[in-house]
């Protein structure tokens, strides 16, 4: 493992970006490795909901790059890395450009699609509630980059 994905899982979640406080889930099986995921999201942009609102968009392109919004927000641009949680089981941390600090997830195969769950919060899951193969559209300072 490299020192810079060992660091990630180090700093600290940021307090803005936690979804409303969650409900129990059903069992969901294991979390998705990051070969897992790939297959899945690669070419895909999803929506995700929390607690019944959507909570924002993230585009799944090669190489583990993203493009993320919160609904109503710019876009964050940003990659991925797997690295293993406590209990040894995979973990998707996520860092965006202006935001170094990662935010690990696991992700799971739900009954409507992905499902997401904060390591190390108490959050609600987010949900997949859908799915285009089209790009992001992300108005702003970065168009046409």
């Amino acid at each position: 493992m490299n020192r810079f994905a060992m660091a990630l899982c180090l700093l600290p979640w940021p307090a803005w970006a936690d979804p409303p406080v969650s409900r129990p889930l059903p069992d969901l099986g294991p979390p998705l490795s990051a070969a897992e995921f790939e297959a899945y999201a690669i070419g895909k942009t999803l929506t995700y909901a929390a607690a019944g609102k959507v909570w924002g968009q993230e585009e799944y392109l090669a190489n583990r790059q993203v493009v993320w919004a919160f609904s109503g927000e710019p876009c964050e641009y940003g990659i991925w890395t797997e690295m293993l949680a406590a209990d040894a089981t995979p973990m998707l941390c996520f860092v965006y450009e202006d935001k170094p600090d990662p935010n690990c997830w696991q992700f799971f195969h739900g009954a409507a699609g992905l499902v997401a769950l904060f390591v190390g919060g108490d959050g609600a899951p987010l949900s997949e509630v859908a799915e285009t193969r089209e790009p992001m559209k992300c108005p702003g300072p970065k168009v046409g980059v």
